[in-house]
């Protein structure tokens, strides 16, 4: 690999791990004024993807970046992405309201072990005992970090052991999702004539079959929220109007609309410079850009935030799992004998 591609992998690794933290800190601060309607922020979410990746798309189209022979690639692959991941969300919320807060996050690294699986399955890859090795530990060290803040007794004690495998199938569907996405590059590069897919062709596509599976299975993702079909209207208009901020909500709604906002607009950001780093790399160096930036995230949360003025001692086992996961990601990612790179 030459100079300046590894630059530019460097340079994306890095906006990557920037945006994860923001991400994944503003996903808190959303929910403070939408505790009672993490569903609404969702559903938000999801359907926001739709509007603005085809207004970008679209964009891109008429100015040539994006060719019409990129928009007649086959759709199949895009509408399983969207079943995968409109079925990991579905997991996700569903085993997420049984779990405690911590097994969440420690739970939701199977998907790097999943990813490693998918893509020797799904795109022939080998891996050297290097990095298989690089990748548990930056898996350990995640778990050691985030473990950290838990309670002296059993983390999941009294908790069916339903929920953890459900939050370890979410992650598969999640998994399965981005090792698709990487193979719709490189299928993509091989009918493009070597110039791979624009990444907002896949971001698209692969976000419109998601909402429209989403819509599909409204009735059991409210139910899986607790709110019976018939609640769903109600409970929709008053998430609405804390969301605005306006009207008489029975709930305090302090930072509505700004910071659930703010949060989509990172969230795109992030999925944007992730599915970049997929474009330039690979799915699993990607996956263990955005691992790195959990225990960075877990600090910055400990601290006193706005809406959040609660904050939490860090242990030194935080630190020590946070030097296990740097030791993973340099070991992954040394550069490459002749004999490895045959492997890679």
């Amino acid at each position: 690999m030459s100079s300046s591609p590894a630059v530019a992998v460097a340079v994306a690794s890095a906006a990557v791990v920037a945006l994860a933290v923001a991400n994944r800190v503003l996903y808190k601060l959303a929910l403070v004024p939408l505790k009672s309607y993490p569903f609404l922020l969702a559903q938000l979410t999801t359907f926001g993807y739709v509007t603005v990746y085809f207004s970008i798309l679209y964009a891109r189209y008429r100015a040539g970046v994006v060719t019409r022979d990129m928009l007649t690639l086959p759709k199949i692959r895009f509408a399983v992405i969207g079943l995968l991941e409109a079925l990991g969300v579905a997991a996700g919320m569903s085993a997420g309201a049984m779990l405690p807060g911590p097994a969440i996050p420690i739970l939701s690294q199977s998907f790097l072990v999943w990813q490693l699986i998918f893509s020797v399955l799904l795109l022939g890859k080998t891996y050297s005992l290097r990095q298989i090795i690089g990748c548990l530990l930056v898996t350990s060290g995640v778990i050691l970090a985030v473990a950290s803040g838990a309670n002296d007794g059993h983390l999941l004690s009294g908790v069916k052991l339903i929920w953890p495998l459900l939050m370890v199938v979410s992650s598969a569907f999640q998994a399965g999702a981005s090792i698709l996405k990487e193979s719709v590059f490189v299928d993509g590069a091989k009918r493009l004539k070597g110039k791979r897919p624009d990444i907002f062709v896949v971001n698209s596509f692969g976000s419109g079959f998601q909402a429209l599976v989403v819509f599909l299975l409204l009735p059991l993702l409210s139910n899986l929220r607790g709110i019976k079909l018939a609640e769903l209207s109600g409970h929709l208009n008053g998430g609405a109007e804390c969301f605005l901020n306006v009207g008489e909500s029975p709930i305090d709604c302090g930072g509505a609309p700004f910071l659930p906002l703010l949060f989509i607009f990172v969230n795109m950001a992030f999925n944007i410079s992730l599915l970049n780093l997929v474009k330039m790399s690979s799915a699993v160096v990607a996956s263990l850009t955005a691992t790195s930036a959990v225990p960075i995230s877990i600090y910055i949360l400990s601290l006193p935030l706005p809406y959040i003025p609660q904050g939490a001692e860090l242990s030194a086992s935080f630190i020590f799992g946070g030097i296990v996961l740097l030791m993973g990601l340099i070991l992954y990612n040394l550069p490459q004998s002749s004999k490895e790179s045959k492997t890679d």
